[in-house]
């Protein structure tokens, strides 16, 4: 792992390395006559620096939510506070849009107005007597300048009249029966133009001067109009700016149109009352270039211009929006102060349980994480707690078997030293002990000894119970047979396992016992004189037959004053003895039959030619096989006397 984080971190400086070569490069060409040829050097500076930078906005992100409080106010932030800013810039947005739109239209639907209201004058002059058409403009003139501050009229016919005389306005044949937008002479004009039945011609043209503009509607705001038809001419809308004076021609007139009182932006009855700025295009035949209005607004003018000046509808609408935008900002901050506390909850308690595994994982099973509350959190940090005073008894646990094992293992290496190691060499017979204990240390016992006069000294033994302490009672019961053998008391089997009655009874508590059997062979007559006190019969295999010797006593170490039989047999050349313990003939199979001492007797038969020790293998093997359990459920002992020729 640490490989892999030095693998990176070295790549990334490597990457940082070439970023600042290549930059100081092209900071070098750049100043050389040759500077303009480093454009891929420079894309490539562009491309390695976007990288690291990305590399550098990741690794502070992961720094920064790497803590769970952070990765959480940072969902707070996009789940609350990111929407709410959304929507107010979405209402900010929507606002604006619609100040500025509502603002254009009220100019715009002025604007055309004033081009529809000029039809009448063009009626009346299409119905008047063509000798009388100057009386007639003449007299309509007045009427028509109180709508706009300049106008013009065309009529051909049987003959051609200009008002007023000097007049240059152009037709525009192609624009019959129209009442709109029209550009003539690099000027906008508010045009109407009609044609009688009897072909009579009449044009009536307003120019779009300030004057006209600001009569629209002067409490909206300032209003400017642009025309980008003839930029390049000094007389044309184009270069007009809104922050300064607009000159334009007029019938050969320089004409300075200044902002009018009324025509300026109204002053911001609160903070919040900012400026607008919109445009809006007007349909000017011949379309050829844009033109259009362009207004200075605030929201309060157009409240005022659409509620009536009289009706204090800014106040008000101010009030509602304080008002609202209180009520959420409150809200947002109760929102963020829950959401705080809650989070620092939730990561107070996460930090504890991560201070919490960090002393566990040093050892520490001790720590106890405080526990506040009495939520699921505070749940978690008492489950916590618990599993930490678990393990810490666990390690106990653990380290006392440790030492158990350890114990055991020296014990079952003492035991292992108790058993003989070889059997004594005899003329007669040959001896094979094997032992496979259930646990560590058995309980079972078997032993064997030469004696001075040259017999053959075995026994065999279970102890009841299993471990330790039926293996102490197997090495005192081996103390005890080896004292009485090695001191020459008699040899009589009967007596040895009396007296080992009787010290056992005298020296172990009452509920240790031992099933025992003691026999001696006579090497030069053959002659096996054994005692059974309470051990299962080991079974003698001769000319073919498998006979069970009989029990002459009960178990040692019960009951202190006890007497026991012995018998006598012959151990022929070719016959076996065998000796073994409950370990052999008890284990079941899945049905819940026990091996029995049966199937032991076919076994020995079945494998009588063998070896004395490949007997004992192949008996546990059976053994084994007919249990298929997955551990031994007692001691397996089995010692096997064979006479030899």
């Amino acid at each position: 792992m640490l490989k892999q984080v030095l693998a990176n971190l070295k790549s990334k400086l490597s990457l940082g390395y070439v970023f600042a070569a290549l930059l100081v490069l092209d900071l070098v060409l750049q100043l050389t006559p040759a500077g303009k040829a480093t454009g891929l050097l420079s894309l490539a500076v562009i491309v390695i620096g976007m990288v690291l930078g990305f590399r550098a906005i990741r690794y502070a992100l992961r720094q920064t939510i790497w803590r769970l409080r952070n990765r959480l106010y940072v969902t707070y932030i996009f789940i609350g506070v990111v929407p709410v800013v959304l929507v107010a810039l979405l209402a900010l947005a929507a606002t604006y849009m619609l100040v500025g739109q509502v603002a254009v239209y009220l100019v715009s639907s002025e604007l055309e107005r004033s081009a529809q209201l000029l039809s009448n004058p063009v009626e009346v002059i299409s119905q008047s007597d063509p000798e009388q058409l100057e009386d007639t403009v003449n007299q309509i003139a007045p009427v028509v300048q109180s709508r706009v501050s300049k106008f013009e009229v065309l009529v051909r016919g049987k003959k051609t009249f200009r008002f007023p005389a000097d007049s240059t306005l152009e037709d525009h044949p192609g624009l019959d029966n129209y009442t709109g937008f029209v550009r003539s002479n690099k000027q906008i004009y508010l045009w109407c133009s009609r044609t009688t039945p009897k072909g009579t011609r009449i044009v009536l043209a307003a120019p779009l001067t300030m004057r006209l503009l600001e009569r629209l509607v002067p409490a909206v705001g300032t209003v400017m109009l642009t025309d980008t038809e003839g930029q390049s001419d000094s007389k044309g809308f184009a270069k007009t700016k809104k922050s300064g004076p607009v000159a334009m021609k007029v019938q050969g007139e320089d004409v300075e149109f200044r902002p009018h009182p009324i025509g300026k932006l109204p002053e911001p009855y609160n903070p919040l009352d900012l400026q607008v700025t919109w445009f809006n295009p007007l349909s000017v035949k011949p379309e050829s270039g844009v033109a259009g209005l362009i207004v200075d607004t605030r929201p309060s003018a157009v409240l005022s211009a659409v509620f009536g000046v009289h009706f204090d509808t800014e106040q008000i609408a101010f009030l509602i929006f304080i008002v609202i935008a209180s009520m959420l900002l409150m809200t947002e901050i109760f929102s963020l102060v829950i959401g705080i506390s809650l989070t620092r909850t939730i990561t107070g308690a996460v930090h504890e349980l991560y201070e919490g595994t960090q002393k566990v994982a040093k050892g520490d099973f001790s720590y106890r994480i405080p526990v506040k509350g009495k939520d699921q959190l505070a749940e978690l940090n008492t489950s916590f707690n618990n599993m930490s005073a678990q393990i810490e008894q666990l390690v106990v646990i653990a380290k006392e078997k440790e030492r158990m094992e350890s114990e055991l293992a020296i014990a079952r290496e003492v035991q292992n030293q108790l058993f003989p190691r070889s059997a004594p060499v005899m003329k007669a017979v040959r001896l094979t002990g094997v032992c496979h204990p259930a646990r560590s240390v058995s309980g079972d016992y078997y032993d064997y000894l030469k004696l001075p006069e040259g017999n053959l000294a075995f026994a065999i033994g279970d102890v009841a119970g299993k471990g330790i302490s039926a293996a102490l009672l197997m090495a005192s019961i081996q103390s005890i047979m080896r004292t009485q053998l090695a001191s020459g008391d008699g040899h009589s089997t009967c007596k040895v396992v009396a007296q080992l009655n009787k010290q056992l009874y005298a020296n172990t508590s009452a509920e240790k016992y031992a099933t025992f059997f003691f026999g001696i062979f006579d090497e030069s007559g053959r002659k096996l004189t054994y005692t059974n006190a309470g051990h299962l019969p080991p079974l003698l295999l001769h000319a073919g037959e498998v006979t069970p010797l009989e029990v002459t006593g009960t178990v040692v170490g019960a009951f202190p004053m006890l007497t026991y039989g012995e018998q006598t047999v012959e151990l022929l050349p070719g016959d076996l003895l065998v000796s073994y313990t409950d370990g052999i003939t008890e284990p079941e199979n899945a049905y819940g039959e026990e091996f029995g001492e049966q199937r032991l007797a076919e076994t020995i038969l079945k494998h009588q030619d063998l070896e004395a020790k490949e007997i004992a293998e192949k008996i546990i093997e059976a053994v084994m096989q007919w249990s298929n359990a997955p551990e031994l459920p007692d001691d397996m002992t089995i010692v096997i006397a064979q006479g030899l020729a």
